[in-house]
């Protein structure tokens, strides 16, 4: 990730503006500087740290922008108007492609370019040889890839171009699910995911996958698992047989048309292969029901800001199937917070940022709206209302 470290900072008189690069407030706290900058709509934070006797400059990870270009001419702006004696840079990075229309960056793309399409979901594609396959095979189906690293991507988005069924996203599959709308794909396939066998709280299926699996199938949609892992492909069928009447089809060293690179490594090895084919998956759970909270009412006095972090400075709240903890406290003014908070599922968790101050507002987007999240906000919600802390 491009940064650089210098050894002198000049006042940071904001808001301030160049070459289309907006420095728009900072909020800081005992270790790190927070610099929000707006370019071409698109907002995020230049973190800056001060360890021993430098300062080091860069992205913050969680609000960083889909384009590095932007990072990096920001960088560029305040290294010429805010700091002296800058001995150290990294500036070079391997981004992702921008003019590739096959990949999206934001959930919000994302689900515009799904809606009303057949849609196939491949998580973890790897190599790609899968996707590509089911795309030229289904012409009339979107492709949807997930993928969490980097260089799959790129790879893969090189070997689309010349798809007009693919969509390729970076994200962890698990939040993914929980953001699309229900019934609105044909196929799921994971093949040959991370067996996690010393850490299965790390694996892509569990009961909530699952669910979310249901939620999102259409009514003869299917679920395809194929592994080298006897011990995934058993607790992947455990975990689908908690419903009223799937159906399976389940087989063992079955040859498919495409093979992945791993496939071919295992079938070299003489490993036995499993595939295991779920449907008819009847999820009875009742759908969201809870309101959305109305944190932006609030108004805030300075006693109760202090009163906020004096209490729940990096407080953490568990509750059985989501949690919500305070992260960070940063000063924007005399008169307001800047909070940053993670919230949500355990194994999805969301980071969000708000501004407390007369009001509160999310500085980036609201969380999105699934049913771990919302109990968070709720639960945020309830700790902003106690009388206790004074607010206004």
């Amino acid at each position: 990730m491009p940064n650089f470290k210098a050894k002198k900072l000049k006042k940071l008189d904001l808001p301030f503006e160049k070459d289309g690069v907006k420095l728009l407030w900072k909020a800081q706290n005992e270790k790190t500087i927070l610099i929000l900058v707006l370019i071409e709509e698109q907002k995020f934070f230049l973190q800056i740290k001060k360890e021993q006797d430098e300062f080091i400059i860069k992205a913050d990870k969680h609000s960083k922008p889909s384009k590095i270009s932007y990072l990096q001419k920001s960088l560029e702006v305040f290294k010429e108007n805010f700091c002296e004696e800058v001995f150290s840079e990294s500036f070079k990075n391997k981004a992702l492609p921008q003019k590739t229309t096959c990949i999206v960056n934001d959930f919000d793309e994302l689900l515009v370019r799904l809606k009303n399409k057949k849609i196939f979901i491949e998580i973890g594609f790897g190599s790609g040889r899968h996707l590509l396959f089911q795309a030229k095979q289904n012409p009339e189906i979107l492709m949807l890839g997930i993928e969490i690293y980097t260089p799959s991507l790129t790879q893969v988005a090189k070997l689309a171009k010349n798809y007009d069924n693919i969509l390729l996203i970076q994200s962890d599959a698990r939040l993914l699910m929980s953001v699309l709308s229900p019934n609105c794909v044909e196929k799921i396939f994971l093949h040959f995911p991370v067996p996690w066998e010393k850490k299965p709280h790390r694996r892509v299926v569990s009961e909530a996958f699952c669910k979310e699996c249901a939620r999102v199938l259409t009514k003869d949609g299917v679920f395809e698992l194929r592994t080298d892992s006897f011990e995934y492909f058993d607790f992947t069928l455990k975990n689908f047989l908690e419903f009223q009447n799937p159906k399976f089809c389940i087989k063992k060293n079955e040859n498919l048309e495409i093979s992945s690179k791993y496939e071919d490594r295992w079938k070299r090895q003489n490993k036995n292969l499993y595939d295991l084919s779920v449907w008819n998956l009847n999820n009875l759970e009742e759908e969201l029901s809870l309101e959305e909270p109305k944190l932006e009412t609030l108004s805030f006095t300075k006693q109760s800001l202090i009163n906020l972090q004096k209490k729940f400075n990096n407080q953490t709240f568990k509750e059985k199937d989501f949690f919500l903890h305070f992260q960070n406290f940063y000063k924007l003014d005399e008169n307001a917070l800047l909070l940053k908070i993670s919230l949500g599922a355990f194994n999805k968790p969301e980071i969000a940022y708000l501004s407390l101050g007369q009001n509160l507002e999310f500085v980036f987007k609201k969380p999105f709206r699934t049913r771990e999240n919302l109990k968070a906000l709720k639960k945020l919600e309830q700790i902003l209302y106690d009388k206790n802390l004074e607010f206004s």
